[in-house]
């Protein structure tokens, strides 16, 4: 009989951030980074809040991204680590606003797409992070997402401090 170790978690989570960047009525800003479509991401740094690691994943304008607020919570459990992302929404954006944003990745481009072309580019998980992020939106809400499961409330040991 084969005896199977707890699982421990002895590796820090990884912790990020996505942008939904709503454009119009119908769009959403993406980046292409060679044909794969994904929401702008980042990294949250150790002493750093979501919000201000959001304002660092576009860059362009004096007046900057102004980021509205976190609309979403995802995190799953990998074998040695949990992974955490944000999900934070600007104020809606014209596409000449757009046009003068960068992204912090140089191999991708910042375009703006239907909402609804890229939701059917998405793998599952990706879709599910993108439709309850704009319905909280919507709604005024945060939304949090547990290895794939809209739950009610975020769990006690999400990280300290998360809010």
């Amino acid at each position: 009989m084969q005896r199977v170790a707890p699982y421990e978690n002895w590796r820090p989570p990884v912790i990020g951030v996505c942008l939904l960047v709503p454009v119009g009525a119908d769009c959403i800003a993406v980046a292409d980074l060679r044909g794969m479509l994904m929401l702008p991401v980042g990294g949250v740094y150790d002493g750093q809040t979501p919000e201000a690691a959001a304002r660092g994943v576009l860059s362009g304008p004096p007046s900057g991204l102004r980021v509205l607020r976190r609309v979403a919570v995802d995190w799953v459990q990998t074998r040695r680590r949990k992974v955490i992302t944000h999900v934070l929404a600007s104020a809606p954006m014209t596409r000449e606003a757009v046009g003068q944003l960068i992204y912090r990745d140089p191999r991708a481009d910042l375009r703006i797409l239907p909402t609804v072309h890229v939701l059917n580019d998405q793998s599952a998980p990706g879709r599910l992070r993108i439709l309850v992020a704009l319905q909280a939106l919507a709604i005024g809400e945060i939304a949090f997402i547990e290895e794939g499961m809209v739950r009610p409330s975020a769990p006690s040991d999400l990280v300290p401090g998360w809010r």
